[in-house]
């Protein structure tokens, strides 16, 4: 003997698919910003490894870089022009979670310009001088990973990372 759906079965499946569904795009949205994130600190760890490759082939100066530029017109000397020979190609400077920086300016970076032109000893930032690891190179232009601490940055000692925690001496 066959046996249909009721009307209320049926819309006690369907809340039940609704309830499911609710609860799953805000875990599958956390999920894909997690690994947005997660892509843009390989993309800055593959900044520094280019980095580290500018420094060598420049005794341990940094590039002398504008702290960036907001579109592709004019502006050269910018992070994304100086070492693009030392990465694979443009897209290494576009994270992930970026939808507009990095299409009107070439970049979802900016460089920090307190490190521009000087040797990697003596770069010195808010009173923390370069033997502190944590002094921030290259960081994203925006929160691009969530709230305001969605920021990730490249460190003087080349880690990734979204911490922001240099100690600033006071005398």
């Amino acid at each position: 003997m066959k046996r249909g759906f009721t009307m209320t079965e049926l819309l006690v499946t369907v809340g039940i698919v609704i309830a499911l569904a609710g609860v799953s795009f805000p875990i599958v949205n956390g999920m894909r910003e997690r690994a947005h994130q997660a892509s843009c600190v390989n993309q800055l760890r593959g900044l520094g490894a280019g980095l580290e490759g500018y420094l060598a082939d420049n005794g341990d100066f940094f590039p002398d870089l504008k702290m960036g530029r907001k579109s592709h017109v004019g502006g050269g000397n910018v992070l994304e022009e100086i070492l693009l020979p030392y990465v694979g190609g443009p897209e290494d400077f576009e994270c992930p979670a970026d939808h507009e920086h990095f299409d009107q300016s070439g970049s979802s970076y900016f460089w920090n310009h307190h490190a521009s032109g000087r040797r990697k000893s003596t770069v010195i930032m808010f009173g923390s001088d370069s033997t502190e690891t944590q002094i921030p190179l290259i960081h994203d232009k925006e929160a691009f990973h969530g709230d305001e601490d969605g920021t990730n940055f490249l460190f003087m000692d080349l880690s990734a990372g979204k911490d922001l925690n240099f100690v600033v001496e006071t005398e």
